[in-house]
């Protein structure tokens, strides 16, 4: 997609695939839904809930979807308010340039029978810090681009 910012570093020896996702950014009282993802063998790490899109899927779909498996939270998927790319190598060694579509998405409730991750915590954290601890690039710059989008003209961010 044209005009899309692309982050992460490409390493020449890797082959990235393309990975069509997307991604949920979720508020409740000033904190945003975040998943701790703890791998053995790895550092655990933040991220917005989210992933791949599977075939025939819409990123809306895909959206609702991962977000119940990773928090046990249904929502419902509203507009799409940023793309980004992000190469990066997941922890099988497998490279990808993630194709994201970051989407304002609404609580609807708890659903836990939806979660199926269970190497993925919901968390619920300022965003503000979540810019400073998310492990994507384009992960923080989403988050800062709906913080600009949701602060009132006027209104002194932090």
């Amino acid at each position: 997609m044209a005009g899309v910012p692309q982050f992460g570093d490409r390493r020449a020896e890797l082959a990235y695939r393309d990975r069509p996702a997307a991604f949920g950014l979720c508020e409740r009282e000033g904190r945003i839904a975040l998943v701790i993802v703890d791998k053995p063998g790895f550092a655990p790490w933040l991220d917005l809930p989210g992933g791949a899109i599977d075939p025939g899927e819409s990123a809306a779909q895909a959206v609702v979807r991962e977000f119940g498996e990773e928090t046990g939270l249904r929502i419902s998927a509203g507009e799409a308010f940023a793309h980004a790319d992000q190469f990066f190598v997941n922890t099988d060694g497998e490279a990808f340039n993630n194709r994201a579509t970051f989407m304002a998405v609404s609580w609807l409730g708890e659903a836990p029978a939806l979660k199926i991750e269970d190497d993925h915590t919901l968390v619920w954290i300022d965003p503000h810090e979540a810019v400073e601890r998310l492990r994507h690039d384009a992960h923080a710059w989403a988050v800062s681009a709906w913080l600009r989008r949701v602060v009132a003209p006027g209104r002194a961010s932090r």
